[in-house]
Formats: C-alpha cells, structure tokens, sequence
C-alpha cells in the first residue's frame, strides 16, 4: 500500500501545502481513459494542459502528495514562457520571477568574459527569468484545477503498465490500496528514474560524466545583480567549477563541483557544505555574511535519450525520454518543448485529425532535438567539468587567454538552451517558397515575436491550433483561399486566418492586425501582398509563401496532418 509523506516539506521560504489523496473508494467504476498521464512535474502538467487547450480530456497521477522538494529547475528561457503564456501561466511566472540577460565568467576570480543575451523591444519576455520550481509546479497546478478536462491525482502511484490491443492497462497504488486504470495512451513523464521505462526494460543512448556538484540553496542578503556567476579554478576549489543565481524571495543557487575522489555523501555532510560555501562567500567579498541552508542534493552531468519516445501505446516526455545536464538550463526548459509539441500532436490523432503516422513525426523531432542539444550540452560539459587531464589544459589556456584577448572569450559561450528548429520536419511543405526567403522563420522555426503596439504583441494572438498569417492591404482574403479553409474547418481542423497589415477588418479573416510601419512584414521578409505563413498549433513554422494561392495551401495542410 502506497504511503506518501503527510508532513510538509521544510523550507524557510516556500509554504508547502499537504493534498488530499485520490482514493479510490470516493469514486465511481473507471471508464477507459483517452490520456493517463504519469508524473506531475512541469512535463507532465504542460502536456496536460496542452492537451486540454486542445479539447483532449486526460487523468494525471502523481505518487507525491505536494510540490517536488528545492529549487531544483530555476532558469527559464524566453520560449518557455512563450509556450507558458500558452497554457495561461507566464503572468504569474513574471509577477514572481526575476528576469535577466548577462552571464559573467571569472578564471581565478578575474572576469574574463560577460555575455549579453539579445533582448529588444519586440520580446515580450527576457532571454531567462529566475523562478524556483515549486512555485512553477504551483501555477501550473492551479491552472490544471481550474481546467475541468484535467483530472488531477495526488497520491497516486504508478506501479504496472500493461500494453493491450490498442489501450494500455495501469495498475496504481494509492493510501487505501490499488485499482487499474484502462487508457487509450500513457504519457511516461515521471522524471529521470522513470519506472516506466524501466519497467519496459529500455535503455537511453549517450554518456554519463564522473563530475558531481553540489547544488545548495541558501538564503542571503548579497548586493549582487540577477546575472549568472561562473568561476573557473577558484583558489579553495583548484581547478573545479562554482556557479552562482540570485532567486526569488532572497536566496541564491550555489553549485560547486566535487574535488576528484570526494563522495555525494561526504560532500552533504553539513559541516563540509558550510565550509565550501564560507569559502566562496569569502572569495567575492562577502565573508562573515550570515546565511541559511534550506536545501542542498547532488547531481551527475549526463546526455542521454531514448532512441524513440513512441513505445506502442505510452509515449515517453521530459526527462523520461531524455537526461541532459543543466549547463545551458536545459533539463526543464527542453521539456516544455516536448510537451508542447506531444500536446497537439497526441491531440489530433486522439481526435482523427491524422493517422498515427503524427506522433511518429513527433518523436523524430524531439529526438532530433535531444540529440542537438546533447551535442551542444556535452561542449558545456567538457568545459565545466573537464573529463579527463588534456580537456583540463585546454580550458585553462582558452580561461587565461582570455584574460586579455578578445578573440578567445566566445570559444567558451555557454551555449544556451535554445528552441529547436524542425528544418527537415516531414510536415514541413515541400512546395511552398521556403528557399526564396532572404529573412523571417524559416521551415520548422519557432515564430518571431513583434510588438504591435503598448503591450500587444503578435504572439499573444496565436496558438489553439494551425495559424494562416496572410500579409495584406486589401479589403478581402481571396475566395479560392477562403474555400480551402472552410473545407479544412469542415473537417474540424482548427484554422485561424489572420490578417496581418490592412487597417480595417479584412473579410474572410478571423482577426485583422494593423501593421502601420510594415514592421512586421519586415521581420517576416514578405515584401508585397499575398505573401503568408502557416504555423503549426506549437507554433513552429510550417510552410511560407512569397505568394499563397489555394493549390498550395491545400497541399500544405495536407503535408502537416498526415493520413
């Protein structure tokens, strides 16, 4: 019988709350299911509510009965809160979170490098905004109880899934003992000890690193700016790593890497953790400050993922398909991305919008994503904590070097998470006028953001399903284009026709937006009339036209719902 914790986890500045189990004796018979979805942590409520967003109604089951213990994911990027805007949040991830865009690297406590991430009037949100993750988990939590397709479970735990004829059978455990549940998919987000995939006996492809670091949230009183904080072989930890961020509610991350034969055990050993962080205190100047532990683990740095993310009927999402190290704020920043595209494309099968054929398009793409960022996250990696004595001598010459040559410091950009582009995504159209484009997204790149006036921006007007940008002055959206939508709309494909450029409505669309000083146009390189845009429902880019007619756009819809 499952038994859960019942006593709030300590924190001198987060207020757990207890939940209530769901018990099985308080409910009715289970109907089969469309979605069961294992795991409540950002992957899996993001993939919950996108599927809500797209009138798929799912259970989530989590064996806990509060938040996840620590900071633990605290950076996130830009389109994460854009994809967070989505699902109704990132109001409340601004109102609470610290945003930011420099980064400073220091080699033996000189700065040798500050980096400046692009920010400009168009962005709606900050490259990276500070928030820790039980205070996402919140959000997100509240907006999945306020969406009544979500059926949210605390204190159940997933301990069987048994893969039938076109369904899978989950065996859960809760207080009061099991029940099983029948559901169409299983959705495996529940992290990177996944039972499920264990359970399914499959293996993740990649490396491991033998470099551990201490993560310590400590709450203190620093004069210091939101920006990140890198020392490179500080003088009481020769030739190791310490990195630094400022968090909401006055605490600050401090990870540190492990001297070479120290153990996880030995390093949290509290006399041991407040020796590490007096040291760094003392080294940037700020020794005898008095603080506060509230939390502290240990972690590996590891690149591994799932050679495919569609087993039968459970899908795997977040870090249950895939465990990246967080040099970059990758971990949850990337499984935002894969719920966001697992949502819709689960979604419009689920709902026979298209075959099976999409969700195998969806793990080609989110593989091809881990596998990418695995490649730029094992760079950061080799630089942060050297695996071997050759790797150590060349960061240090690139860290001296640049000290006082400017051509040396990008060699070691830390490379930040950033949204992956499906450029040869096979619902990408292949007829379209994708080449001819000088400027704007391109094949399976996220959209541009574009302020539109005050705080209108164009991507507070997408998203729900596909989106035709069609860039015009005239009066009408062309007949032969509007014939092609409303088939499309006959066939409940979600389609919103937005005219971007007229002053006036234009008919035939479902919403006009000015653009005065044709700066939208500009950013998305359309130079006359009739040119267009077709965004899938996660908002990537699909098919553009200098000049849409309707031939093609039937043949790009086509391309995009597989049958």
């Amino acid at each position: 019988m499952h038994r859960p914790s019942t006593q709030p986890r300590p924190s001198i500045y987060y207020d757990y709350q207890v939940f209530a189990p769901w018990l099985p004796s308080q409910n009715p018979a289970q109907e089969r299911k469309k979605v069961v979805i294992v795991g409540a942590g950002p992957s899996g409520m993001v993939t919950a509510l996108e599927l809500a967003r797209h009138g798929v109604p799912c259970v989530v089951l989590n064996a806990e009965l509060q938040f996840s213990q620590g900071s633990r994911a605290i950076v996130f990027t830009r389109r994460s809160m854009e994809i967070l805007q989505q699902v109704g949040v990132a109001d409340r991830m601004t109102e609470g979170g610290l945003p930011w865009r420099f980064g400073n690297s220091y080699y033996r406590n000189q700065r040798c490098f500050r980096m400046e991430a692009p920010h400009d009037p168009d962005d709606r949100f900050f490259p990276m905004i500070n928030v820790q993750q039980q205070y996402m988990e919140e959000y997100l939590h509240d907006a999945c109880q306020a969406h009544g397709l979500i059926d949210f479970r605390w204190g159940n735990k997933v301990i069987q899934t048994e893969q039938k004829e076109g369904f899978v059978t989950v065996t859960v455990d809760t207080p009061e003992g099991e029940y099983t549940l029948d559901s169409a998919w299983v959705v495996a987000a529940d992290g990177g000890r996944s039972a499920i995939r264990e359970g399914m006996g499959l293996r993740m492809e990649g490396a491991s690193y033998e470099g551990f670091f201490v993560i310590a949230d400590i709450k203190i009183d620093l004069p210091l700016p939101t920006e990140r904080l890198a020392y490179f072989d500080p003088a009481w930890n020769p030739g190791n790593t310490i990195l630094m961020h400022r968090e909401p509610h006055g605490i600050w991350r401090v990870d540190y890497q492990l001297p070479a034969g120290e153990t996880p055990e030995e390093a949290l050993r509290p006399e041991s953790l407040k020796a590490r962080i007096d040291a760094q205190l003392a080294m940037i100047g700020f020794g005898g400050t008095p603080w506060e532990m509230d939390w502290s683990s240990v972690y590996s740095a590891r690149t591994l993922t799932l050679p495919d993310y569609v087993h039968g009927n459970v899908i795997f999402t977040g870090d249950a398909a895939h465990l990246l190290p967080i040099f970059g704020v990758r971990g949850a920043n990337t499984g935002f991305q894969d719920a966001q595209s697992l949502g819709w494309h689960l979604a419009f099968v689920i709902q026979g919008l298209a075959s099976e054929k999409l969700l195998a398009n969806h793990s080609a793409e989110r593989v091809g994503a881990a596998r990418e960022i695995i490649d730029e996250a094992g760079k950061s990696t080799r630089f942060m904590a050297p695996p071997s004595g050759g790797f150590t001598v060349l960061r240090n010459a690139v860290l001296s070097l640049s000290l006082t040559q400017d051509f040396v410091r990008p060699l070691y950009h830390w490379r930040t998470s950033r949204p992956h582009e499906y450029t040869h995504s096979a619902l990408n159209s292949r007829g379209d006028d994708n080449a001819l484009f000088t400027t704007g997204p391109a094949h399976g790149a996220p959209p541009q953001n574009v302020r539109l006036g005050g705080n209108d921006f164009l991507l507070d007007h997408l998203g729900g399903g596909f989106d035709l940008l069609y860039f015009t002055h005239a009066a009408a959206i062309p007949q032969p284009l509007q014939e092609v939508v409303a088939a499309a709309r006959a066939q409940k494909i979600p389609l919103k026709v937005i005219a971007v450029g007229a002053i006036q409505p234009v008919a035939g669309a479902d919403l006009t937006l000015p653009d005065t000083h044709s700066h939208c146009r500009q950013r998305y390189g359309i130079q006359t009339d009739g040119g267009a845009y077709l965004l899938r429902p996660d908002q990537h880019v699909c098919a553009r036209w200098l000049t849409l007619d309707a031939t093609r756009l039937q043949a790009a819809l086509n391309a995009a719902l597989p049958q």
